[in-house]
């Protein structure tokens, strides 16, 4: 097992290793006060691992309640918020009781989301069963539901009391979602560890498990140390994010995230290019290492509406959106863009 400290406005610890679902009830009592914990879970890993969750937790004396939404990115949206609140308080829920997410990135959102506003914010534990979550959603507090007008635009900072990422979580996933994380993954190689990267495009999707996680976590972790609530630095971490949120919207999710961010991804860097921004070297690397983890470089969407998507991002301040572009393979620079000029710069990448 690995441990990754995080120091945030709550420290806390990323535990990742074999088998450590069964010691979420003594973990989470090491961390919360021992009272009602509300697993929330989608109805896709409800079923494989809700029970095993509910027992470690009862048996560390835990009251357990659970509530189950359908898996998928629809799932994220106001009325499902709602429904959680409701149920934590009709489950008479206090301050002193805890949520624990149990689930991929979308139960961790919206988990959180709910944990850090009723009753003004309660203890949360995130439990990442999908790599995209592990590596990324679960760490740095970012919590938020969507709206028709684009993704994550209702949230709040909430940092979890605890991440417990069990890998054998990840030996259940159907090879799609994996490869969706495995986006993420490549793009701290890209953003700043240019070791990482090319250890990922000479393993392709046999890489080191525990030791890539943690070290994804550790490179988030710093960045969140830095700049905890995304004003500087940590919007790097949006690396083909602005152009891959507007795929997601414009294929109303039918394409997954970390399809779209790998979409993202490509377009960035060939812009890049374009622009004499990023070197042909290092997007030529960006395409392969995407195209060895079968992941897709190109999107049949048009410029014109993946610009009109981007104009919702919430990463635009005014007339402008802070777009991040590789330079070369583990050094990328933050580059402010007028809106004006977004269509253009997305043209040059398709």
């Amino acid at each position: 097992m690995k441990t990754v400290p995080v120091h945030a406005s709550r420290d806390y610890s990323v535990r990742i290793g074999a088998g450590l679902l069964s010691e979420l009830g003594a973990q989470a009592a090491a961390v919360c006060q021992v009272g009602s914990a509300a697993i929330v879970s989608d109805s896709n890993v409800w079923p494989l691992y809700g029970e095993s969750a509910r027992s470690s937790l009862e048996n560390a004396g835990f009251r357990v309640v659970h509530f189950i939404f359908p898996a998928g990115e629809a799932s994220k949206n106001p009325g499902t918020y709602l429904e959680i609140l409701n149920f934590l308080a009709n489950n008479h829920l206090t301050r002193t009781d805890c949520v624990v997410a149990l689930g991929g990135g979308v139960v961790g959102d919206i988990a959180g989301f709910a944990a850090a506003t009723y009753l003004r914010g309660i203890p949360c534990i995130q439990v990442p069963t999908t790599l995209l979550a592990a590596v990324d959603s679960s760490v740095g507090g970012k919590t938020a539901i969507d709206l028709p007008a684009g993704k994550n635009l209702v949230g709040a900072f909430c940092q979890p009391r605890l991440v417990l990422c069990d890998l054998d979580a990840l030996s259940t996933l159907p090879a799609d979602d994996f490869r969706d994380g495995c986006a993420e993954v490549i793009k701290y190689g890209i953003l700043y560890d240019a070791q990482l990267f090319a250890h990922l495009a000479g393993a392709g999707l046999a890489f080191r498990r525990e030791d890539v996680i943690a070290r994804c976590v550790a490179l988030k972790r710093d960045v969140v140390a830095q700049d905890e609530f995304d004003t500087g630095v940590r919007q790097k971490l949006n690396l083909g994010h602005t152009v891959g949120h507007g795929v997601e919207i414009q294929s109303r999710f039918a394409i997954s995230h970390g399809q779209a961010v790998a979409i993202g991804m490509a377009i960035i860097s060939r812009a890049g290019a374009a622009m004499g921004i990023c070197s042909p070297e290092c997007r030529d690397e960006i395409l392969s290492v995407l195209h060895t983890f079968g992941l897709p470089t190109s999107t049949s969407f048009s410029a014109q509406a993946l610009y009109e998507s981007a104009l919702s991002d919430k990463k635009r301040t005014g007339g402008t959106v802070n777009l991040v572009i590789p330079q070369t393979i583990g050094c990328c620079i933050l580059r402010p863009t007028p809106v004006a000029e977004l269509k253009s710069l997305i043209e040059a990448g398709l």
